[in-house]
């Protein structure tokens, strides 16, 4: 403030004088009683997410920290505003994924077939929305049945000797298949039997049995072998008499 006695105050003062004459020609003192506000400054911190519309009208779609705008404070004075503004920006990702059979992704939902239309939106650290779409490929587990067939027993891929038929047994071989999916074999087993018999045969002075033998005495020992119609083995023991034929004179 710029007084009568042509000082520029910058601050208050309440004891400057200034001595004059008035219109009757005396000395008139005048004190002088000033108070002076002052401009204010401030900055005005904001964050938004993608734009924002400050007081000035103005939409900011990026971080600025050097708009300003005046305005008039309590005290009659200009008040200048800076503007300290941080945008953050909303995000969209695909989350590529790969599964076998089923997956359960972030929004609860289990898929059992490929999809790449589902999304799902969340909020980044910095309050702003994230939108994700998925890109889900579902690969599929195979089965096969392994048909197996055996004399006696039969020991398979899992470890196991089978001396029964078996159609249940099964075995996963981890990420077995092309798409690196289990792969699930079942057992479909028979297990034919051998055996073994006594053939009893009874013949005159001599037999010939089925191993090409002509025996012209009991024999209770000769075996043979061959195989049944399953390919298993048939074990035959021979139990033969020979009862011989007689002569006499008359």
């Amino acid at each position: 403030y710029t007084w009568a006695d042509g000082v520029t105050y910058t601050a208050s003062n309440n004891s400057a004088t200034y001595l004059f004459q008035n219109t009757n020609g005396c000395d008139s003192i005048v004190t002088l009683d000033l108070t002076i506000n002052y401009t204010t400054t401030s900055t005005d911190v904001q964050q938004s997410c993608d734009s924002y519309t400050w007081i000035n009208g103005v939409t900011y779609t990026s971080s600025n920290n050097t708009a300003l705008f005046t305005t008039t404070n309590s005290q009659g004075c200009d008040s200048l505003i800076r503007l300290d503004l941080r945008i953050n920006n909303s995000t969209t990702s695909t989350d590529v994924i790969q599964a076998c059979n089923t997956y359960t992704w972030i929004d609860g939902v289990t898929y059992t077939a490929s999809n790449n239309t589902a999304t799902f939106m969340f909020q980044t650290v910095d309050g702003c929305d994230s939108l994700v779409t998925l890109d889900l490929t579902i690969n599929y587990s195979t089965s096969s049945t392994d048909v197996q067939q055996a004399c006696d027993s039969y020991t398979w891929i899992d470890g196991i000797t089978y001396t029964q038929s078996n159609s249940t047994a099964a075995y996963i071989i981890a990420n077995g298949n092309a798409n690196g999916c289990d792969s699930i074999i079942i057992l479909n087993l028979t297990i034919y039997n051998s055996y073994s018999n006594t053939d009893i045969q009874q013949a005159c002075d001599s037999y010939t049995w089925v191993d090409g033998v002509t025996y012209t005495a009991s024999n209770s020992s000769a075996t043979f072998m061959y195989q049944t119609s399953n390919g298993c083995d048939s074990l035959v023991t021979l139990d033969l008499s020979i009862n011989y034929s007689t002569s006499s004179n008359d």
